[in-house]
């Protein structure tokens, strides 16, 4: 099996020639057949560095489109992929030398179509990332990774497409992403879901790993979630936010934290001087106990109860 490697982009040029150079250093036998850079209607640079990219790698491919969303970047992707595997990454998700490799070994000990193949998202190191950053991207608000076991068949609610090998003839057969979605959120978990009701089974391989190249601030961080929430309004409609809702309303979807239920006990006489006084400990490299994360974190964030309310009439009720 060869692989196409997917990579949306969207004005971010020079973030984008660090991940191809990455691409371009895999080693092992990561079988790469083609890099699609798909740019979303970027105003930058990207075209050039793509181009550069392309002289010293020829496996790159540039396709362009007007702007429509990352959905529509993807599925472009898939339509023009020739490998029978494809690798969705990112443009801020560097491979690490042997990533590729890591998921072509998979699939080679999984043959079916069915099977897909979930690498571990960590911060790049070279960016400090704080205490912070690292509970995100472990125990959420970013990704849920500390609660993965290796090889474990992982829920819909957990398909994160940015570091995620699929063949592309299941993609083909069983569904793409759903191009409703303009903007940033919920079409990978929507699409997991079509997917899962078809057989998809996904396997999370630790050592299919892919750096995070971005910083993110405690405020960039709630603007993110207040992003992705804008997009519920369109998830809630589809059987997946059904779905989805059910579960958080069964509070399935991340293990009960006993530590956490007691902090918010004991913060609650204080929460309105002590909360204010944690925040800007959150952007140091002062580490804190993960319950005082969740409840800053939490604190300032629109509540997803919130966000329900405000769309309920628009959640099918079957």
């Amino acid at each position: 099996m060869q692989i196409t490697v997917v990579i949306p982009t969207y004005n971010r040029a020079e973030v984008l020639r660090k991940t191809l150079h990455a691409y371009s250093q895999q080693t092992g036998d990561h079988r790469i057949l083609e890099i699609l850079v798909v740019d979303d209607g970027s105003k930058d640079h990207t075209q050039t560095v793509a181009a550069e990219c392309a002289e010293l790698d020829r496996r790159v491919r540039y396709l362009k489109q007007s702007n429509r969303g990352l959905a529509a970047a993807r599925n472009h992707a898939i339509r023009k992929a020739e490998g029978e595997l494809i690798l969705f990454g990112d443009d801020d998700i560097i491979p690490t030398p042997n990533m590729t490799a890591e998921h072509i070994a998979w699939h080679d000990i999984n043959p079916e179509d069915n099977c897909g193949v979930l690498g571990y998202v960590p911060w790049l190191s070279e960016l400090r990332p704080t205490p912070f950053m690292k509970w995100s991207a472990l125990y959420g608000p970013q990704f849920n990774f500390g609660y993965f076991v290796p090889g474990k068949e992982l829920g819909f609610q957990f398909g994160y497409f940015c570091n995620t090998s699929v063949h592309a003839s299941f993609l083909r057969e069983h569904g793409t992403f759903n191009e409703a979605f303009k903007t940033y959120g919920y079409e990978d978990i929507e699409l997991s879901y079509r997917l899962a009701k078809k057989g998809y089974k996904l396997r999370y391989n630790p050592d299919a790993c892919g750096y995070h190249n971005k910083y993110e601030t405690l405020n960039d961080a709630i603007e993110r979630v207040e992003k992705l929430y804008r997009s519920w309004p369109e998830f809630a409609q589809t059987e997946a936010g059904y779905q989805f809702l059910e579960m958080w309303r069964g509070g399935k979807q991340r293990p009960a934290n006993s530590v956490n239920q007691v902090a918010r006990k004991m913060l609650a006489p204080l929460k309105s001087l002590a909360i204010p006084m944690l925040r800007p400990l959150l952007d140091t490299h002062v580490p804190l106990p993960a319950w005082v994360y969740s409840q800053v974190f939490y604190h300032y964030v629109t509540s997803f109860a919130t966000v329900v309310q405000n769309t309920e009439k628009l959640v099918p009720t079957v």
